[in-house]
């Protein structure tokens, strides 16, 4: 076995001693990152001792713990990036992740001036209310779709 420290082939078993104290006293955490869809959920898994999720910026993504599978559900609110932390029963950390938050990709932005409009094109484009829109538009859009849920669910 070939070691690249000195002072570990002189004292192996010290130097694993170190790296288990370096570990234990090491927080759990795990610097990855979700990427989600803004206005889409997506369902996730979490460590088995979590008991607590704490999302650093609710404006940006939900996260909701489910009661049974081990799973979470991380929606995305709001365009940028937040922390989310998972809590075992005692409060100490055992996960945290980075959550990013992106826009979707079947989507036509049309820019004029300081004015935006977004649409889906799936096939056809059809507008829709972003996140960024012009307030104009964004309010009429989403007052159409209020009103068809309405109309759709009355009967």
């Amino acid at each position: 076995m070939r070691f690249l420290c000195p002072a570990v082939r002189l004292f192996p078993s010290a130097a694993k001693a170190a790296v288990a104290i370096f570990l234990l006293l090491t927080p759990a955490l795990a610097e990855d990152t979700l990427v989600i869809t803004v206005d889409q959920a997506r369902v996730v898994k979490v460590p088995a001792a979590a008991r607590t999720l704490v999302i650093g910026n609710p404006m940006i993504a939900d996260v909701t713990l489910l009661k049974q599978g081990g799973a979470m559900v991380v929606t995305g609110k709001g365009f940028g990036q937040t922390n989310l932390i998972a809590l075992d029963r005692s409060g100490n950390p055992v996960a945290e992740s980075m959550v990013q938050v992106v826009s979707g990709g079947n989507a036509l932005i049309v820019q004029r001036g300081m004015e935006r409009q977004s649409y889906m094109c799936a096939p056809r484009c059809q507008p829709t209310a972003r996140l960024g829109d012009d307030s104009k538009f964004y309010n009429d859009v989403a007052a159409q779709i209020r009103a068809h849920d309405a109309e759709a669910t009355a009967h």
